[in-house]
């Protein structure tokens, strides 16, 4: 199979796991109003709204971006949120969240696995 629809694919899969893990976090309740109501700046904002595209863009860019260059974005964007996620997987209390977030860290990995035996 080729290596770009497989690197998309981690994306796509990336991409839903995060939207799930929120969609679970609303479900169960742990997602509150005080959560909703943070009093972050415009810009802070704008700042997690662009983390969050950065997965959907690389769905795409993988596809499109010459085989060189995706494959450094592909290594960077995902080691990346690898970085980020484990950094961030302590503050999540919920079995569910660890279990996603794992989830997303594995899929990381082969993201990276798939992205460094390109050639």
């Amino acid at each position: 199979m080729d290596t770009k629809i497989i690197l998309s694919g981690t994306w796509v899969v990336v991409t839903l796991i995060y939207l799930y893990d929120d969609v679970l976090r609303i479900c169960s309740g742990d997602f509150t109003k005080s959560m909703a109501n943070m009093n972050f700046s415009q810009s802070v904002w704008l700042g997690i709204a662009v983390l969050m595209l950065i997965p959907i863009l690389m769905v795409f860019l993988t596809l499109v971006l010459p085989q060189s260059v995706s494959r450094w974005a592909n290594i960077i964007v995902a080691a990346f949120f690898f970085l980020f996620n484990l950094v961030g997987l302590p503050s999540y209390p919920s079995m569910y969240d660890r279990f996603l977030l794992a989830a997303s860290l594995g899929f990381n990995v082969v993201t990276v696995w798939y992205a460094w035996k390109w050639a």
